[in-house]
């Protein structure tokens, strides 16, 4: 006899602005870069060459990354994290562990989790959690440290496959991995003169310094197109090597323009347009087919939850 799953409230209203995509962020290098002179030097140079690998190519991390520590990033994105899911709890709108729906995101990760370490040695000591929060947001994201949630409004509204989910999964993680928060904040700190930042980028200075409203800053910061592209990229790879359809990225955008009328969510707000992301997924498709075509297929298929339901 199976279990009852407790309620769970579908459409909530969660208050935590816990949202890296959206937020009040009035960063001049919001989605652009502005670096000349030095700046612009260092950066350039800040990067590992790309690695000769089979997958896509994105470079190395940028050295702005390192004017921020990803202990206290990550510190900063837990705390946050367990206030949104207290906040849920709190509204019966966080699934519980036997809701199929919260099944299906937790199998999905457990796929794509152990592809993650070549992107970031980090992650292998991640505490990784998933969360489906009963809200009727578009939504999803995944934090430093591998904080990943889902809202149920994308599931719903959009009846994404596995496929499907796997990519928006893929490309959240991809943020973390990249450290994209943590490098947008270096570059906040860097403009703002809180570091000498010739002498950091060169490592001949004190960059170690504790940042300021950590918390404040990581949940108001935006990502921009540049990292956007990237995390479609190594998105789509972690996909495909756990055995994800990667063509599922252009039927998920199909998606995407079709229930905001070719406009993104808000939370995507700052992502490629549509259709350039759709010629973007087709273009990389032959660096990460052959992965796909090797990779094993998931034992268990799970599917998205019924359009109009209270159950889930």
């Amino acid at each position: 006899m199976s279990t009852p799953i407790p309620e769970f409230v579908h459409d909530a209203t969660i208050t935590t602005p816990i949202d890296l995509h959206r937020g009040g962020c009035r960063c001049p290098l919001h989605g652009r870069r502005l670096f000349t002179g030095l700046l612009a030097g260092a950066a350039a140079t800040a990067a590992w060459p790309a690695l000769a690998r089979e997958g896509v190519e994105v470079g190395g991390n940028s050295k702005f990354t390192k004017l921020v520590s990803a202990e206290e990033i990550e510190a900063a994105a837990a705390t946050q994290y367990q206030q949104m899911r207290t906040e849920a709890s709190g509204k019966k709108a966080l699934a519980p562990a036997n809701h199929p729906q919260q099944q299906r995101l937790q199998a999905i990760a457990d796929r794509l989790i152990p592809f993650t370490h070549e992107w970031n040695r980090r992650a292998r000591d991640w505490r990784w959690e998933v969360s489906l929060i009963g809200s009727k947001e578009i939504n999803a994201f995944c934090m430093p440290g591998g904080k990943i949630a889902f809202y149920y409004g994308i599931l719903q509204q959009l009846q994404l496959s596995d496929s499907e989910v796997a990519m928006i999964m893929g490309h959240e993680m991809a943020h973390a991995l990249r450290e994209h928060a943590r490098e947008r904040m270096g570059k906040q700190m860097a403009t703002q003169g809180v570091i000498g930042i010739g002498a950091a980028l060169l490592g001949l200075g004190d960059v170690g310094r504790t940042v300021a409203n950590m918390g404040g800053q990581l949940l108001t910061l935006k990502f921009g197109r540049e990292d956007e592209s990237e995390a479609d990229l190594v998105g789509m790879e972690l996909a495909a090597r756990a055995g994800y359809e990667p063509r599922s990225g252009v039927t998920l955008w199909q998606k995407m323009m079709e229930a905001n009328k070719g406009a993104p969510p808000e939370f995507l707000s700052t992502h490629p347009a549509g259709n350039t992301r759709i010629r973007d997924i087709e273009a990389s498709l032959p660096k990460v087919e052959p992965l796909y075509a090797r990779a094993p297929r998931p034992a268990r298929q799970f599917g998205p939850p019924p359009l109009r339901s209270s159950a889930g």
